[in-house]
């Protein structure tokens, strides 16, 4: 269901849309149309190239927090060979794609691009929890539920991120983000950061992140992935011709109004 993150000094769950009353969708279960069948060769020759590098880039921007997806890179910190990197690439295939309306999509892509821009060192396993942290001026992504940390990491909580079979992310928000202004500013950077890469004539797939070479190892995966699934998904929702000018339109524009997509 959708959730709407709506904020006086911060955000908290106010709406939820019932899909059953939504109409039936068709299921997609392979991502066959990921790739033309003639760009196939030339495309996996290029990921591969790209995660296989092995050269380190250490740093972060200062400009991160505000982005959609933060500019940050460690190159191929696993040092993979060729075996772990199909290992991964299959273990990342986005299954059980289905068409879906159009604000689940924004949220679903907002939600998702949230995760993918923070800190995390381990590979994501679908239908796990996963908790957001907003610490030292970044994102940081753990297994280690706020309950287990300190005081300090607690105060810094999210909410709960669970990557779905179709590789997108979706997210319990914190009950007490309200309490918590440098989060929810930190939130509204975000989003602003967002809603931004919709203010161009370019279609929906040319903002997809499929690859984005500053990104570490398993973020740049998983945005990967999560960009496949994106664009099979507005394919099957007969969406995929839409501009994104046409999606700006169905975003919140209030002040204090985020997208988001839970259980």
């Amino acid at each position: 269901m959708v959730t709407t993150l709506s904020v006086t000094t911060c955000y908290t769950p106010i709406v939820r849309i019932d899909h059953n009353r939504c109409p039936a969708l068709p299921e997609f279960d392979h991502d066959v149309l990921s790739v033309p069948v003639n760009q196939e060769k030339k495309f996996t020759a290029q990921l591969m190239s790209s995660f296989m590098s092995i050269t380190p880039h250490h740093g972060r921007s200062k400009q991160s927090v505000g982005c959609a997806i933060a500019p940050k890179s460690d190159g191929n910190p696993e040092g993979k060979g060729v075996s772990g990197f199909l290992l991964d690439w299959y273990r990342s295939q986005p299954r059980n794609i289905v068409a879906k309306p159009r604000q689940q999509v924004l949220a679903e892509l907002f939600t998702s691009m949230l995760a993918l821009s923070a800190t995390f060192k381990y590979r994501p396993v679908a239908e796990r929890s996963n908790y957001l942290y907003w610490i030292d001026g970044q994102w940081s992504l753990s297994l280690i539920a706020p309950e287990e940390w300190s005081d300090e990491r607690r105060a810094g909580f999210v909410g709960e991120f669970v990557l779905q079979r179709d590789m997108t992310w979706t997210i319990t928000p914190s009950v007490s983000l309200i309490a918590r202004k440098s989060v929810s500013d930190a939130l509204r950077r975000f989003y602003d950061a967002f809603v931004d890469t919709f203010d161009t004539d370019r279609s929906f797939e040319e903002i997809l992140p499929f690859h984005v070479q500053s990104m570490p190892y398993y973020q740049r995966l998983y945005a990967s992935a999560l960009s496949r699934s994106m664009r099979t998904t507005v394919t099957l929702g007969g969406q995929a011709s839409t501009t994104c000018r046409e999606w700006y339109m169905s975003l919140p524009h209030l002040k204090n109004v985020l997208p988001a997509y839970g259980p």
